[in-house]
């Protein structure tokens, strides 16, 4: 259970343990925010601070061991402004951090890439926060927000309506997003935008060879669960079509997903919802057992491209960059950061370029040396 609330720490850290949630409470740290590192295990949160967050020694922080209930989050959130939440998979775990923060008035962010967690937020949960003054942002993370940057940009030109975007990155996905993206595919669809409405992606579609500015060869792309961006769009006036596709720059370990992913849904097809789970974390911890390396910036390379098209003009916006969790990691501090500061520019459901702006973001990762300048070519 919660020992204290979050009265003198206005930012909780929920999944402090995890790879992706020491990276937001080491930004946090360097943006000067006190923060309570939330989790369901002490000996976790200790360990991975301990050993794992760069000048953790001068962070403010508290250590909180807390249960994935509605009650004990509420208490624990109670007198905080926003909340962080990185754990996954975000379909399961999510619904009791998001009422939570409804229930204490708390702000609520996450790094989700699961489509049908967006969906969620945005019909079932998006109205009681709009009319409470809260934003409820999930999917600020490097592989949706740093490609929305992209688009936005792209966007800034008026006429256009469709966006054709890709998000590459070096390196691997971590413990927790290897067992998320295998209960995501096993349990939901991945969709696409049509004309403002939503189309599934052909599942049996496979791997998909794109283009990737900066290099003669192809990269092979998966529709990666369809992503955040369809369903921030859906409802923009400015955006009718909307299609992303991911990967890794490592083709060895594109070519290995479908089958690891085919494998899982047939392995499971029969079990219950418990079994199918057990299975899925057995196999996910066979892909990826061990946290991932501290990204390396030669290494650890990121590539956001987005084209975006209208009936007489074009736009391309790539964003080359660098350590794409540690991307994740400074837009959930400074997203933090703003909320203690200011209301977001949008309440109830919205994304980070919505709520905070898109130069903004842009800013903060060009400051930390995440991102180099936009390469911006126009026609129209």
């Amino acid at each position: 259970m919660s020992t204290l609330n979050s009265s003198s720490r206005p930012v909780v850290v929920y999944g402090a343990s995890g790879y992706t949630g020491r990276l937001v409470c080491e930004y946090l740290r360097e943006y000067g925010v006190p923060f309570v590192a939330a989790g369901r295990s002490r000996e976790k949160l200790e360990a991975a601070l301990a050993s794992n967050v760069a000048g953790v020694e001068t962070a403010d922080f508290e250590i909180v061991e807390v249960e994935n209930t509605v009650e004990a989050l509420t208490e624990l959130f109670s007198g905080a402004s926003v909340v962080c939440n990185t754990v996954g998979p975000f379909s399961k775990y999510g619904p009791a951090v998001v009422e939570a923060c409804l229930a204490a008035g708390t702000h609520y962010t996450d790094t989700t890439g699961e489509q049908d967690w967006l969906i969620t937020c945005d019909e079932k949960y998006g109205d009681d926060f709009a009319a409470a003054g809260l934003l409820l942002s999930p999917g600020i993370a490097h592989m949706y927000t740093t490609g929305e940057i992209a688009a936005e940009i792209a966007l800034e030109q008026p006429g256009l309506d469709t966006l054709d975007i890709a998000v590459f990155w070096g390196g691997s996905p971590t413990i927790a997003s290897t067992q998320t993206i295998l209960v995501n595919a096993s349990t939901s669809k991945a969709h696409h935008l049509q004309q403002n409405q939503y189309v599934e992606f052909d599942p049996a579609q496979g791997l998909v060879p794109l283009v990737v500015p900066g290099q003669h060869e192809l990269a092979q792309s998966l529709p990666w669960g369809g992503t955040s961006h369809p369903v921030w769009y859906r409802k923009d006036p400015r955006v009718a079509n909307c299609k992303a596709q991911g990967g890794v720059f490592n083709a060895a370990l594109m070519n290995g997903v479908p089958q690891i992913v085919a494998g899982a849904l047939e392995a499971t097809k029969d079990m219950t919802e418990d079994e199918r789970d057990a299975a899925l974390t057995e196999t996910a911890a066979q892909v990826m057992n061990q946290m991932p390396p501290r990204e390396n910036p030669r290494l650890n390379k990121s590539l956001d491209s987005v084209h975006a098209s209208g009936p007489l003009g074009r736009a391309h916006v790539v964003i080359h960059g660098n350590q794409n969790y540690k991307q994740t990691g400074l837009l959930q501090a400074f997203a933090a950061y703003w909320l203690l500061q200011q209301p977001p520019l949008r309440v109830g459901f919205a994304s980070g370029c919505k709520a905070f702006g898109h130069r903004e973001l842009l800013g903060q990762l060009l400051e930390f040396g995440l991102v180099a300048p936009p390469v911006v070519t126009r026609q129209g």
